[in-house]
């Protein structure tokens, strides 16, 4: 049974997803898979430019076409986590960032979330027709990694950035 549903952001969710952000600053956490809220000024900038990116005909400069969903508790309707998933890559995203960013709030982590998250978000990857998806994370983020490969994903390799470590992830689908 699926814990979580992920939806589409919406203006009458601005109390939620502003709480998510607040929980996030916080804690010092970084808010991936958020499509760029850490960096909004205002909500509704922050909402025109998910829906702007949501289409090929509208996508703001230097971004890929993406699609922004949050993950509900079907328990109780708390926003648990968000992800993006990017239609394409540019060259960045094909190196570091790739098809999918997500995170999931402090206090609903280590409970399966991100796995069960993930697995969505591949479901809407086949909708999109993206058959095969690239995740990446952190060298040391060891919990992603884990997250990654419980959904089928294959680690091609190791891109150096800086004093960091990329490691990218295939995930094929039928």
């Amino acid at each position: 049974m699926n814990r979580l549903r992920l939806v589409l952001p919406t203006l009458e969710q601005k109390e939620m997803i502003l709480d998510y952000k607040k929980e996030f600053i916080e804690n010092g956490d970084s808010l991936d898979g958020t499509a760029g809220l850490s960096d909004a000024d205002t909500f509704e900038g922050w909402y025109s430019k998910v829906c702007d990116n949501s289409k090929e005909d509208s996508v703001r400069e230097d971004r890929v076409p993406a699609t922004a969903y949050m993950a509900i508790s079907n328990d109780d309707g708390r926003l648990i986590g968000m992800i993006d998933i990017r239609h394409s890559l540019n060259d960045y995203l094909f190196n570091f960032g790739g098809h999918i960013g997500y995170s999931i709030r402090k206090s609903e982590r280590r409970k399966g979330y991100a796995t069960e998250m993930l697995r969505l978000a591949l479901i809407e990857c086949v909708k999109l027709n993206i058959r095969n998806v690239l995740i990446t994370c952190d060298k040391y983020n060891v919990a992603s990694a884990k997250t990654i490969i419980k959904n089928g994903g294959i680690l091609e390799n190791e891109v150096p950035e800086g004093n960091e470590i990329t490691q990218r992830y295939w995930i094929a689908l039928e």
